[in-house]
């Protein structure tokens, strides 16, 4: 049996899918881009990005058609030492001259238990395109001021610096090295409804 559709019946189902998604921009004042390593075999330092944009597209009828898009300004980088985080910058690091950015562009979503996603996607850093995993908390509380519709969430991943070609290192005298491979990332997200958006 062939089943066929109308140009109607076709408008239709897509202004049907339109409506079930949402547009959401990352609110920068409101957001934050954190992330921790290890420093000499004993403690964690704590960094953070001052600059960030991006957006999701929500399907709440469908969360696997949700997409998004994320970019960090790495010339921001900010540890509060201001001799560390030249040397961040250097290209010994981030090498912001030359890559000024990092991106991550979602790739698939999923919902794994009440408000709780996998957000699977590549994020592009220091010239190199690896998948990422983020494990997303998402409330499903909108809140409202103004008319200007909002909602939140955190994303955290880890990461091996060294698949992005951050490889720079310096041994301990104890034994060990100075920076730790493995880097924590948590974006605390605070999401806009633009302006039209279903």
């Amino acid at each position: 049996m062939r089943v066929r559709f109308t140009p109607a019946a076709l408008t239709s189902l897509a202004l049907s899918s339109l409506a079930s998604a949402s547009n959401w921009q990352i609110d920068p004042a409101h957001s934050a881009a954190q992330f921790s390593v290890r420093h000499m075999m004993v403690s964690n330092v704590r960094g953070e990005f001052g600059k960030m944009s991006g957006w999701v597209n929500l399907d709440d009828k469908d969360i696997s058609r949700s997409t998004a898009e994320a970019t960090i300004d790495t010339t921001t980088i900010n540890t509060r030492e201001p001799k560390r985080d030249t040397h961040l910058k250097s290209p010994d690091f981030f090498d912001v001259e030359k890559y000024p950015t990092m991106t991550f562009k979602s790739t698939s979503f999923k919902k794994v238990a009440p408000e709780k996603y996998k957000v699977a996607g590549d994020l592009t850093l220091h010239g190199v395109t690896k998948p990422v995993v983020l494990d997303v908390a998402a409330s499903d509380t909108v809140s409202k001021l103004q008319g200007q519709e909002r909602r939140g969430a955190t994303a955290t991943t880890t990461l091996n610096r060294k698949d992005f070609g951050l490889i720079w290192n310096k041994p301990v005298e104890t034994g060990g090295v100075m920076v730790g491979d493995e880097v924590v990332i948590t974006l605390d997200l605070e999401l806009v409804k633009k302006p039209g958006a279903q």
